[in-house]
């Protein structure tokens, strides 16, 4: 008897997806894109937060300085507080060192009261009584990493509320509120010049292992976006200031706010964080928008003083 032969089945065709039509001269094939996704902006921020929060600022620091010029001393000496708190810290959490709080909080107002009504002699003497404050405060816990504790309290109490001090220096002058538009302007010209300049013509990196987004090209450009600010602002907006003057100063504080971002980048690497706190939405924390502005101040004060007088 003869077995049945399984008949072979014929496979299947898979269905073609037509192809689209030809696009008609002059325009291009639509492709299928998947879903949107919203884009990310540089660094991960949010752009609108951003802007959002830094008009705010700039609206809080033109108000203060323009209505009570003591006002304003209230918002610096609050936002200093703020960056000793947020740079002790992460001290604390990322690499245990203790920093003394409170007596940087105190010298920190004390540093800055005394810039404001008594002169840079005065906040000198405050930061050398901080530092001692900061000595003697550690000694009520054990003495293992003492050294490392109040060493680290001093170089917080230089690096924020002293540096801060000079900016009490420039508002204690008569025309105060316009030498601080001054500083802010000349500080902001040279971060947006290298954003944009950088953006669009950045190819050589300034120091890639610090802050690979920063490029020569865009360090030109905020030189030069700050040295024009500051000569329009010294010719019409300072008395008896000059552009040429206006030029060597923007030109010397866009390479201290550089410096001091590239700074404030390498403490942060060290530490191993991306911004140092979250309180301001799309900038970070108050250490992250001082980083330039804090070295820039001594400089801005000290051409002012020697080109226009104290």
């Amino acid at each position: 008897m003869r077995e049945a032969v399984p008949q072979r089945q014929r496979p299947q065709r898979q269905r073609q997806t037509p192809p689209a039509p030809p696009s008609a001269p002059g325009q291009e094939t639509p492709v299928a894109q998947p879903d949107q996704q919203p884009r990310k902006q540089r660094g991960g921020r949010n752009l609108q937060a951003a802007i959002g929060v830094g008009v705010g600022l700039g609206a809080v620091i033109i108000a203060s300085l323009f209505v009570v010029k003591v006002l304003f001393l209230v918002v610096v000496a609050a936002a200093v507080v703020v960056g000793v708190w947020e740079l002790t810290s992460r001290l604390t959490e990322r690499k245990g060192i203790n920093a003394p709080l409170i007596p940087l909080m105190a010298g920190s107002v004390a540093m800055l009261a005394a810039g404001y009504w008594a002169g840079a002699q005065w906040a000198a003497a405050a930061l050398a009584l901080t530092g001692l404050a900061v000595m003697v405060w550690r000694m009520s816990e054990p003495p293992e990493n003492y050294l490392r504790d109040i060493t680290a309290g001093i170089f917080t109490a230089f690096y924020v509320p002293f540096l801060a001090t000079f900016v009490a220096l420039m508002l204690s002058a008569e025309d105060g509120p316009w030498r601080i538009v001054l500083f802010l302007i000349v500080t902001v010209c040279s971060d947006t010049g290298a954003y944009a300049v950088g953006y669009k013509f950045g190819k050589n990196k300034l120091a890639p292992t610090i802050s690979p987004g920063k490029t020569r090209e865009g360090l030109a450009g905020g030189i030069a976006l700050s040295m024009l600010a500051g000569a329009l602002m010294m010719q019409y907006v300072i008395d008896d200031g000059r552009w040429w003057q206006g030029l060597i100063l923007g030109g010397c504080a866009a390479v201290t706010a550089t410096l001091g971002d590239l700074a404030e980048s390498m403490i942060k690497r060290d530490l191993g964080i991306k911004d140092m706190g979250t309180l301001l939405p799309g900038h970070g924390g108050i250490m992250d928008r001082l980083d330039s502005l804090l070295p820039t101040a001594p400089v801005v004060w000290l051409l002012l003083a020697a080109f226009v007088g104290s």
